[in-house]
């Protein structure tokens, strides 16, 4: 019996079930055809309008604008300010995107977005950068006028958007046009209960540990999501941390840069264990391969404290489909981004390194991660953003 037919078996009398008939949520998260509906009604607007592959599964691409402000400090405008009047009392310069320029590491940088939104009062927005833009230590931040929190768009917010950018490890090559984050959009309250993540594997099982091993979800406020430092084959590389004092990235290059150019390689210890140094980017591996059911997208949680001296995952958005294809993917690694705080931090195998929230969609999306829709990290292990190339390194 396949997966989806006994999803449909174990739940079709349970009325509270996760996965119950998508005509019937009233909260959740846009799917791809509802982020279309938001634009054909005006909604979501710019100018050059957007076009259908900026439409992910369940969150829209948003694209940098002509200009970029470099700015003396990062900044929320808080309720009585706009952003436009921040950047006039914190500008240092003005820089032109329309032509590739350079973003110097660890500057704040202002861009106006092309997309801006005029939300109805149950719809508001949550940003992240995407993946490419996190494993590159890219900091890209949603900021609103009038906002107190990065990342959050309110629900019936009508106005322009921005994106605060810091690279923190690279120099960079920013133009116009380039999607660094991205926006969902959401009705409502949608549940993230351990109770429902529970159901929900119960479905159609969330976690393997390799292909052919499925296990059962460990939760605790969402999926325990650990470190992976055990090579599988000979000499494989189990984390990269990044070179400092690096060549400049240009981010519209693709496939184009060798990985030893900008990387350390790490292979598996002794002990299969790793000190991350203060003030290093490093890119991990999860043990866990996951799935994210079609109806469901998910999201790496904020790093918790109680957790380790180390943050994890600028880019915290997992579409729907993912490690999940069309039912045929047995899970799919987390690759994670781990920068240590102030002190010297051993992590270990196995090592309890984050959460991965699950929550409903509206209706299931008609596109899905993986199938189709050029996705690039679908069968990754452990991989670098798409700048580099994807040559064996040993």
């Amino acid at each position: 019996m396949s997966t989806s037919n006994q999803s449909q078996i174990a739940f079709e009398n349970d009325p509270g079930s996760p996965v119950e008939q998508a005509q019937s949520r009233t909260t959740g998260i846009f799917p791809s055809q509802e982020i279309s509906n938001l634009i054909a009604r005006g909604s979501v607007s710019a100018t050059p309008a957007i076009s259908p592959d900026h439409i992910q599964p369940a969150s829209l691409d948003l694209r940098l604008g002509d200009i970029a402000h470099r700015m003396r400090a990062s900044f929320l405008p808080g309720p009585n300010s706009t952003v436009e009047a921040k950047i006039k009392e914190l500008r240092m310069t003005r820089v032109d995107l329309t032509s590739a320029a350079v973003f110097e590491k660890d500057c704040v940088y202002i861009v106006p977005l092309l997309e801006e939104v005029n939300l109805p009062e149950d719809i508001s927005g949550k940003a992240n950068p995407k993946s490419t833009t996190g494993r590159l230590d890219v900091f890209t931040r949603l900021i609103t006028d009038y906002g107190v929190e990065f990342d959050r768009v309110p629900p019936g917010y009508k106005g322009k958007l921005y994106a605060e950018i810091v690279s923190r490890t690279f120099t960079v090559g920013i133009r116009a046009g380039m999607r660094l984050s991205q926006l969902r959009f959401v009705r409502g309250n949608p549940d993230t209960r351990d109770s429902m993540i529970k159901k929900l594997d119960r479905a159609e099982t969330l976690v393997y540990m390799d292909e052919d091993s499925p296990v059962k979800a460990l939760l605790d406020r969402g999926l325990r999501i650990t470190i992976n430092l055990e090579a599988i084959e000979k000499g494989e590389v189990i984390a990269y941390k990044a070179k400092r004092n690096a060549p400049v990235i240009e981010l519209d290059k693709i496939n184009h840069y060798s990985p030893e150019e900008f990387w350390e390689l790490h292979h598996q210890s002794a002990s299969k264990s790793l000190i991350l140094q203060p003030g290093d980017f490093y890119i991990l591996a999860s043990r866990e391969r996951v799935r994210v059911p079609p109806d469901f997208a998910a999201e790496m949680v904020p790093f918790d404290p109680s957790d380790g001296e180390f943050r994890i995952h600028y880019a915290g958005f997992f579409d729907p489909g993912f490690g999940y294809g069309s039912s045929d993917i047995k899970g799919t690694r987390a690759v994670l981004e781990v920068r240590a705080h102030e002190v010297p931090f051993l992590m270990e195998h196995g090592q309890l390194v984050g959460r991965l929230n699950y929550m409903p969609l509206l209706s299931r999306p008609d596109k899905i991660y993986g199938t189709n829709i050029g996705s690039s990290y679908q069968h990754q292990a452990l991989t670098l953003s798409k700048q580099f190339r994807r040559e064996a390194v040993r």
